[in-house]
């Protein structure tokens, strides 16, 4: 039973590293390529559960919910990156993070407009509600499967883009030395909205995915986003690749933990100290 337990719980990590990774690779892109340190990167995020949400309450198409999510959120980026990001990227980092800060502050405020302060349902596809056994003592989510799925698939499908195509091998010129790439002849201002664009799909399809295992809530982009941000320094500024190492890592311990430290700390502590210690070690209720 235990190491069905731990099986599971690997599934779970690694569903979940992969979700953090389609949310990282865009944002490491921008810091590498652009050299801004974006920290509304979760806003987006947060409008593509939004929006999935919304168009799967009036819809009932769960694809084409995340179709209208990766539109809706790719036209607000480029809206962002020609009449904000192009300023903020001849500031300085201090400017940066408070303009990016300043962008969380108002989208958070648009979605308690147009949506209130209520968090939204995204129900999953009724074909994919159910479980599937996977071992004879393990039943596990078809949900949970897909989204292994999606997420190995567009990270091949990225390290394809990245590595083998030639618009990859601008991004990686971009993002190893920007000045050298300018001289070369690359247009870095067009190189700088494709990048932020894809970035915001990439992040558009994490929340949408997201959203029907994790609350769909005004805030839910700042809360992922520290997490995103520890998966950049361990995988390295500006590296795909890093950034999927980082992603597996950070899902996978944070999902151990939130399985196991709570008993572990029961066995060593006794009960009312392990459960004033416990919660400040799992900061992060939505990963489910």
């Amino acid at each position: 039973m235990t190491s069905i337990l731990v099986f599971e719980q690997l599934l779970n990590g690694l569903q979940f590293g992969l979700m953090l990774f389609l949310i990282a690779a865009g944002l490491t892109l921008v810091f590498g390529i652009m050299d801004i340190m974006n920290l509304a990167h979760g806003s987006l995020y947060m409008a593509g559960a939004y929006v999935a949400a919304e168009t799967m309450q009036r819809t009932g198409s769960f694809l084409f919910a995340i179709l209208v999510a990766v539109v809706v959120t790719a036209i607000v980026a480029i809206v962002l990156e020609l009449l904000v990001m192009r300023r903020l990227v001849l500031r300085d980092h201090l400017a940066q993070v408070l303009g990016s800060y300043a962008i969380i502050l108002i989208a958070n405020d648009a979605v308690k407009m147009i949506w209130g302060s209520a968090p939204q349902m995204l129900n999953m596809p009724a074909a994919l509600s159910g479980p599937v056994r996977l071992l004879p003592d393990l039943l596990y989510s078809s949900y949970r499967l897909m989204m292994i799925g999606v997420g190995l698939a567009i990270a091949l499908g990225l390290y394809y883009f990245v590595s083998r195509t030639r618009a990859g091998s601008l991004v990686r010129a971009g993002a190893s030395n920007r000045q050298m790439a300018t001289l070369m002849g690359v247009r870095v201002p067009l190189l700088f909205l494709g990048v932020f664009t894809m970035g915001a799909v990439l992040a558009a399809v994490a929340g949408a995915l997201m959203g029907p295992i994790s609350a769909v809530q005004i805030g839910m982009g700042e809360e992922i986003l520290i997490l995103v941000l520890v998966c950049i320094v361990i995988g390295g500024i500006g590296s795909v690749r890093g950034a999927f190492v980082g992603a597996l890592i950070v899902g996978m311990v944070d999902t151990a933990g939130r399985a196991f430290l709570p008993s572990l700390l029961r066995q060593v502590l006794p009960l009312d100290m392990a459960a004033s210690v416990g919660p400040p070690w799992l900061p992060y209720p939505f990963t489910c």
